[in-house]
């Protein structure tokens, strides 16, 4: 009997299209592998934590209960699991992340230089999370592109593989015993937090739907959160229970400008992930340095603010609903995304991290790539930034995407019963907001100058 080869799942949990397992199967009996890794697991939150669960629960049933799970550190877990089981070599999906990509040299290093496996295991990276892996797209001298437009252009141009034809019945599945296998966690306590289905399953059907009814109307649509226009297949891109070349497969000889916008958005993602790639400190800095001049609120009155931006309890009515709608659901219209990100660092004058840190512990689809350079897009510290000087004005914001007030009452219960002006600037009823509603923490135009001036110190 040859010896098995290990498939490491980590964001790629799926069996369709998926190169790694195609490549795994060719090579003889095949071990399914999830790590439970701490160092992961514990910045994630529970709604992305139990998302995960349960995506691993419906894996491990359309592999008839063959998964296996470890806990610990990889670099210890999967060369033990190879030295056990004989195996001859570790198959994965490539991890571009800053993370990833250090742990999966330590676990490289490991392999070669384990003497009690006799030979060295191989190491096999087939594909990646991305339609084209990041750092493979470059200018002609070498140099990785800093601005979309160009980016857009050359990853188009760059092309594609065919989606993989892989499912559960490609590979002869092995579950090894006495390796100390743990159980799929159970769910963590959400609360009234409602996640949506999860697993490759409800990720095909989520997008069947998406193309049959939303895709046509999804420019029109995209930026209004009162409207089921967006796709919703964040989470499902971010645990790789689709493939985003298996999406732009799909979207292959359609036509219109709700393709175009998808496909592009599309691009963006794996833009945000080729800066990360060249540019790991990103994740965590200020890509533009001069903004590390620039003078932020950090002290007890702005952990205060901070605290109420966080509770959905600014006065700000489409910012509010925005910081509900991520406790009630973990996700956030991406318009949305972008107005309490501008009211969090150019209104309340505080750091774009915090910001940050508190969407990954909350967010179901938090990806690191999207979510930092999203941030730092808002912020006007980023590459291919919005100009500083553009501060979203959180009124007009309300009433210019969500006109009817819609969105708002369906995540700030308070303001229900007004009109739809009122909605958006409840202080100016007669008797001030209503039901225990705050008035705004903060006065916008004031704010707006303080935020330009501070620009302004720092331009030159």
């Amino acid at each position: 009997m040859s010896a098995p080869a290990i498939l490491w799942f980590r964001r790629d949990l799926r069996l369709g299209d998926h190169p790694a397992l195609q490549e795994a199967a060719r090579r003889g009996p095949v071990i399914g592998l999830f790590v439970l890794d701490e160092a992961l697991l514990g910045p994630s939150g529970p709604a992305r934590r139990t998302f995960l669960y349960r995506c691993l629960r419906e894996l491990d049933e359309q592999l008839g209960g063959k998964l296996l799970v470890l806990r610990g550190e990889p670099e210890r877990v999967v060369p033990e699991l190879a030295e056990r089981t004989g195996a001859s070599s570790v198959h994965v999906s490539a991890d571009t992340g800053p993370y990833g990509r250090r742990r999966d040299e330590r676990v490289r290093e490991a392999l070669r230089g384990r003497e009690a496996l006799g030979a060295d295991v191989e190491w096999v990276p087939t594909g990646s999370p991305y339609a084209v892996t990041p750092g493979r797209i470059t200018k002609r001298d070498g140099a990785p592109y800093k601005v979309f437009t160009p980016f857009r252009r050359a990853w188009d141009e760059h092309g594609r593989p065919k989606p993989a034809r892989t499912s559960a019945s490609a590979a002869d599945w092995t579950l090894p015993r006495r390796v100390g296998a743990v159980p799929i966690p159970d769910d963590e306590e959400l609360g009234e937090l409602v996640l949506p289905p999860a697993g490759e399953s409800a990720a095909k059907k989520r997008w069947r739907e998406f193309l049959k009814s939303t895709v046509h109307e999804y420019e029109r649509d995209r930026d209004r959160p009162d409207h089921a226009g967006t796709s919703r297949m964040s989470p499902y891109l971010r645990w790789g229970c689709v493939h985003p070349r298996t999406l732009l497969a799909d979207l292959d000889g359609r036509s219109g400008e709700g393709v175009d916008s998808y496909r592009n958005e599309l691009a963006f993602r794996e833009f945000y992930a080729d800066v990360l790639w060249h540019w790991p400190e990103s994740a965590r800095r200020n890509f533009d340095a001069r903004f590390d001049r620039m003078r932020l609120d950090t002290g007890a009155d702005a952990w205060e603010r901070f605290e109420m931006w966080c509770a959905g309890r600014t006065g700000f009515p489409v910012v509010d609903a925005g910081m509900r709608q991520l406790l009630a659901v973990g996700w956030m219209h991406n318009r949305i995304r972008m107005v309490v990100a501008s009211f969090l660092v150019k209104d309340l004058h505080l750091p774009w991290w915090w910001g940050a840190r508190h969407f990954m512990r909350h967010l179901v689809d938090g990806d690191l790539a999207s979510n930092q350079h999203g941030w730092q897009w808002t912020a006007g510290t980023g590459t291919d930034a919005a100009p500083y000087f553009r501060i979203f004005n959180p009124i007009t914001q309300g009433t210019r995407f969500d006109p009817d007030g819609a969105y708002v009452r369906e995540f700030v219960p308070e303001l229900r019963g007004l009109s739809a002006k009122s909605t958006h600037e409840p202080w100016k009823l007669p008797d001030g907001p209503p039901n225990g509603y705050p008035g705004p923490i903060v006065e916008h135009h004031h704010e707006r100058q303080e935020s330009l001036a501070r620009y302004g110190e720092i331009k030159t």
